[in-house]
């Protein structure tokens, strides 16, 4: 009931509030978001003093170079775990790798657009020392991007509670992870070895990429839910754009490029390879 909620929130608030949120990033909220958005952003009127969104409202209006970014940060969802959809992993490692080193090339370069807190381009890292056992000797460049600028910073440090870990193989546990001691205890940190493959950038996807290189592989995996059809097969456009010939794309499970673009073909498993 409306009257329980520490804060009055209205129809009025979450439709200004979810459209500000489209007009920024191209994600969707629906009508069952309202919730979710009061108990998100509940948090931001609480922490800023307001009275209620009307104030909070007027404060996004006057401090939107700042509040806007916070707005989207407490409002979009950040599911991930390591080696989720473990059959991508296994194709770079036991498809995408094999191809390289028969043709002869030592370069690698990977995009996780939606990273998230780091899981998957950790993973992606993971998969590519173990099949690479020299791969220091690589030239292999992992970008990460979040638009949201908080799991970024999460992402970047490498530290994870220890229950964050526990589906870890125990070998890439005890070679990939260091365990924190006395008041690190129940936290791991990241191997530096894998770090070093990886850079981390907020970015919004529907805005310009400064990426200076071509992708070998872009992972958009549960990415594109959140769009519209439209936003959603540009964004699919300019992926392949920013691809080489014969690139791969990896979806979500829930996701299809069905329809979408003559641009990739279906090899299986939401995996999808350009084709021009």
């Amino acid at each position: 009931m409306e009257q329980e909620r520490e804060f009055k929130f209205t129809r009025e608030d979450f439709d200004y509030l979810r459209k500000i949120v489209t007009e920024s990033t191209g994600i969707i909220a629906n009508e069952d978001k309202y919730t979710m958005y009061y108990s998100r952003l509940a948090r931001r009127v609480r922490k800023l003093g307001l009275s209620d969104f009307t104030e909070y409202r007027q404060y996004l209006r006057n401090n939107s170079d700042t509040e806007l970014m916070e707005l989207v940060n407490s409002v979009t969802t950040n599911l991930t775990s390591f080696f989720r959809e473990n059959h991508h992993f296994e194709f770079l490692k036991n498809t995408f790798v094999p191809s390289l080193k028969q043709r002869g090339e030592r370069k690698i370069r990977i995009w996780s657009a939606g990273c998230s807190t780091g899981e998957e381009p950790y993973s992606i890292a993971m998969s590519l020392a173990q099949a690479i056992p020299d791969h220091a000797s690589w030239d292999i460049k992992i970008l990460a991007t979040d638009l949201d600028s908080n799991v970024i910073s999460k992402a970047a440090s490498g530290i994870y509670g220890q229950e964050r870990v526990e589906g870890i193989d125990p070998l890439l546990l005890r070679s990939y992870f260091k365990r924190g001691k006395a008041t690190n205890e129940g936290f791991v940190k990241v191997n530096p070895e894998l770090m070093r493959m990886i850079e981390f950038k907020q970015l919004n996807l529907l805005h310009s990429w400064p990426i200076g290189y071509k992708m070998d592989c872009i992972f958009c995996r549960n990415v594109v839910i959140y769009f519209d059809k439209e936003t959603k097969n540009q964004l699919v456009e300019r992926y392949a754009e920013q691809m080489i010939d014969n690139g791969y794309l990896f979806m979500g499970h829930s996701e299809s490029l069905f329809k979408s673009t003559d641009r990739f073909k279906l090899l299986g498993q939401t995996i999808y390879q350009k084709t021009r």
